[in-house]
């Protein structure tokens, strides 16, 4: 019996990701599904190392995605048309009926302000980024709240959005 045991292959050792690492890059290929063709973002909510929901940034659902086109859909610097990564992410859980409090948000970019005060309210401990975002008053306020934000390397460069990429079908 030893001798059959012997011959079966062993499983070969490699580096496995972290869970930070693992669930940014599952971050990375939620913002792939992003309709607003001026920026590709993804939002990951993840507790007890399970993931409780996704969201990425676009237009509201079955509407006709952004378009940028001559200043389309813009207004002061930003997409009016586009809900936020972490906004819809939240949605999505609270749809669902999803609990969320104390997990970890995993994001392609720190949070806007809007998205920080809506993650504390959600009860979100901890934040995990790869972006920066230049809006100190987020940070602040997620520091005064106690929420942990740690900035994670980005793997590769970041890739032009999915829009660039292909063109989306409204509502797909």
């Amino acid at each position: 019996m030893n001798e059959t045991l012997a011959q079966i292959p062993q499983p070969q050792t490699h580096d496995r990701p972290s869970w930070d690492e693992y669930f940014m890059a599952i971050t990375r290929a939620v913002a792939t599904r992003a309709t607003c063709s001026r920026r590709s973002v993804g939002a990951v909510i993840v507790k007890d190392k399970r993931i409780l929901a996704t969201g990425y940034n676009g237009a509201p659902i079955g509407m006709r995605h952004c378009d940028h086109t001559n200043g389309g859909d813009m207004r002061d610097g930003h997409c009016a048309r586009s809900t936020h990564a972490e906004q819809n992410a939240l949605v999505q859980a609270a749809r669902y009926g999803t609990p969320i409090a104390g997990g970890t948000m995993y994001c392609t970019d720190h949070p806007c302000l809007t998205c920080a005060k809506l993650l504390i309210n959600a009860g979100i401990a901890r934040i995990v980024y790869e972006s920066a975002y230049p809006d100190e008053l987020a940070a602040a306020l997620l520091r005064e709240a106690g929420t942990g934000l740690d900035r994670s390397p980005a793997e590769t460069p970041r890739e032009p959005s999915a829009m660039q990429r292909r063109p989306a079908e409204a509502g797909e």
